[in-house]
């Protein structure tokens, strides 16, 4: 059975799912954020099988999310997150916002994000990137871009 190339469809959700779309990308991309870096610290914290983590390590560093980087003579690497790699952190963010709104329960979330700016304990949030209000789904209208498919 083929999987469908969501890279080729004009949606730029379908092409991020394209990259990270799959369970096990998302919290590769975490463990690697919260600095968790090399191979076996990602396998042990995931628990994931050395052939999938392989597959999906290899996927991220194509797609230009993940460098590859030398820490050792032998070939041993600890993957640290690109600039793309970073951005797309942010769509983690607003997961984990969601998650936490209606997924934590009564313990609360289970991880807290201080920013770095003032400090203070926040939660990650989009805005608008001309104005600076906060932006949520009942506040925007989709409109055809550039890039639309006719």
């Amino acid at each position: 059975m083929q999987r469908t190339n969501f890279g080729d469809m004009a949606c730029s959700i379908a092409r991020t799912l394209d990259v990270i779309g799959e369970p096990w990308s998302p919290l590769i991309l975490r463990d690697v954020w919260a600095g968790i870096t090399r191979f076996e610290q990602i396998q042990a914290d995931l628990g994931i099988s050395r052939k999938v983590l392989t597959e999906r390590l290899n996927h991220l560093v194509e797609r230009g999310v993940l460098e590859r980087r030398p820490y050792d003579r032998r070939p041993r690497f600890e993957y640290v997150l690109t600039d793309k790699g970073a951005d797309l952190v942010e769509v983690l963010m607003a997961m984990a916002r969601w998650g936490d709104t209606w997924l934590a329960g009564e313990a609360g979330p289970p991880v807290l994000y201080r920013h770095h700016a003032c400090g203070e304990i926040s939660r990650a949030g989009l805005r608008c990137t001309h104005c600076g209000e906060p932006m949520h789904a009942h506040d925007v209208d989709l409109l055809p871009g550039p890039g639309a498919a006719a």
